[in-house]
Formats: C-alpha cells, structure tokens, sequence
C-alpha cells in the first residue's frame, strides 16, 4: 500500500474531510507517513503579515489551522509531519511529492462549477494532471 502519503490541507471543510480519507488509507499501512502539507499564497500572506503582530503569532496562526488535521491524524496512530510550504499552491504540492517521493497525494475539491474552474483554476485540477504519483480529491 501507500508508505508516503501527501495531504494537503488549507483549514477547510474540505481538508478535513480530505484528511479523514488519508487516515482510512493510512491505517491500511503499517509505519505509514501523512506530510500535512499546508500552502501560504504569496498572494495572500502579504494582507497576513500586514494584520499579524509579529511573525511568531503569524506563525502560531498558520499551525492552528494544521492542529485539526494533527489531531486526526494521530488518534488514528498515524506518523504525521506537519509542513508549511510557500509559494503557488498547486506548483509547491508537485514539487514537494516528487521531491519527497510521496507514493499518493490526497487533497480536498473545494467544490467550483465548471465555469469557475475554467476562469479561476482549480488547485486540485492542477495538481492532478501534474503530479508524479497517484492523486485523489476528495468531494
């Protein structure tokens, strides 16, 4: 089965739920590896840093929204590595399962209509054509 697997996670409904099925999968596995992997956006980390205090509560806030999924995760006695990567997010889950030799990448759809995913893009869209290994999106 799956020794590595990446998750991504952003604090949503959907990672959570995404983070439930990596927990399915993972007790599958003897000594299997979960990377919660959470994303900050260029884009969206300059409007974080300007409204955060100092970087250690910026800091403290991004683990926050990992803390769910850590918490799963562990009930369900699975090693779990917690990372924070930046940059696109599509771009930096490929780059850190192939990087890392991730056997699966499982991540949450947040949901968009086909014409939403045409104008904006969708992450997990990108993430399934691109990626070095098996993906599943999770609805």
């Amino acid at each position: 089965m799956y020794k590595r697997i990446l998750l991504a996670v952003d604090g949503s409904e959907h990672s959570l739920r995404a983070a439930k099925e990596a927990m399915k999968l993972g007790e599958l596995t003897t000594n299997c590896i979960v990377d919660a992997v959470h994303v900050v956006e260029f884009s969206k980390s300059k409007t974080e840093i300007l409204h955060a205090q100092s970087q250690e509560e910026l800091e403290l806030k991004r683990r926050e929204q990992l803390e769910p999924v850590e918490k799963l995760l562990t009930q369900g006695k699975i090693m779990c590595r917690l990372e924070i990567l930046h940059g696109e997010a599509a771009s930096a889950i490929i780059e850190y399962a192939d990087k890392e030799n991730v056997d699966l990448i499982i991540l949450g759809s947040r949901g968009l209509n086909v014409v939403q995913e045409m104008v904006l893009g969708s992450v997990s869209h990108k993430v399934l054509k691109l990626a070095p290994c098996p993906v599943v999106i999770v609805k």
